[in-house]
């Protein structure tokens, strides 16, 4: 099994644990918050929340004819609490959800980095859309 190095990114949501974790979860909030930035958008997301289902969503470029599917396969779902899933290369994401109080939430997600994009790149991505999503999750 190959070894990748790994990430950790955190965000601290100023809202109720059932608010963060269903903005994370249900594919009308997803679609609002899954980009890293405003040039990009998520059109659609199809999520299977059960340890075994599967996940897909759609990133992309507003102006250009460019775009990726981002999915995977979850490997444990504690409602309310633990996200695990696996990739299709191999890398593993865990994301815990911890309430700080009754209306915060800490966010935090570890990731397998991928070989082909410094490592800082990766982490300042994936925090960009945690920090899109905490916006989100803010709003609601």
């Amino acid at each position: 099994m190959e070894k990748f190095e790994k990430i950790t990114i955190s965000t601290v949501i100023d809202a109720t644990l059932e608010t963060v974790w269903q903005a994370f979860t249900l594919p009308e909030h997803i679609t609002k918050w899954n980009f890293a930035s405003d040039d990009w958008h998520c059109p659609s997301a199809i999520n299977n929340l059960v340890s075994g289902g599967a996940f897909s969503y759609r990133m992309a470029s507003k102006k250009e004819d460019i775009g990726f599917d981002f999915g995977g396969t979850y490997l444990k779902v504690e409602p309310l609490n633990h996200i695990s899933y696996e990739l299709g290369d191999g890398r593993v994401v865990s994301i815990d959800f911890k309430s700080l109080d009754a209306s915060s939430v800490l966010v935090e997600e570890t990731f397998d980095a991928e070989k082909l994009n410094p490592l800082e790149l990766q982490r300042n991505g994936w925090q960009a859309i945690l920090n899109n999503f905490k916006s989100h999750a803010e709003s609601l």
